[in-house]
């Protein structure tokens, strides 16, 4: 048995997407450093940093998008959870997270940007959840949220900034 195995033996109770016998054959991955085994609606990703963590739905999806376990996220850290909110989901990375809900669909945090929103409370500050994924502006960044953005610049670092009614954001 292989650790993507035991995770899969501790969330298959929860039944799609992790049904049994609807996954593929465990196989390494194209960075080299660990395995996946993909299933109808989720994967279950392990590298020996990180351990066995499953990722699912739209939040799949996205880190498919970004390039998966490739790309500049990497590696799960966390399986897909609620937030305590009750409102979204997640799932961390190595290098970044992804926040999903209903209303926004799946957005990635990264960086410093996804530093200064985790201090100041994640979705339960005035920014609530991300609406965008990280952009280039200038020479910064920028993450624009339900509640404001957060702006990154090397002069500044990163700031908030709540919406006003005449914002976009």
């Amino acid at each position: 048995m292989t650790a993507i195995d035991d995770k899969w033996n501790q969330i298959t109770w929860i039944g799609p997407p992790f049904d049994a016998g609807a996954g593929s054959g465990e196989g390494p991955n194209p960075d080299g450093r660990g395995t996946s085994r993909d299933y109808t609606e989720g994967s279950i990703y392990w590298s020996p940093g990180t351990g066995a963590h499953e990722v699912h739905g739209d939040i799949r999806v996205k880190y498919a998008q970004l390039g998966g376990s490739r790309g500049f996220l990497g590696y799960p850290v966390t399986d897909e959870l609620g937030c305590p909110d009750g409102v979204g989901r997640f799932n961390h990375f190595e290098g970044g997270s992804i926040y999903w809900t209903v209303q926004t669909g799946p957005h990635e945090v990264h960086g410093a940007i996804r530093d200064q929103w985790a201090n100041m409370g994640w979705e339960n500050c005035y920014l609530r959840y991300p609406t965008s994924d990280e952009r280039g502006e200038g020479n910064g960044r920028y993450s624009q949220f339900q509640g404001g953005y957060i702006r990154w610049s090397p002069e500044q670092g990163a700031t908030a900034q709540q919406a006003t009614r005449y914002d976009d954001s």
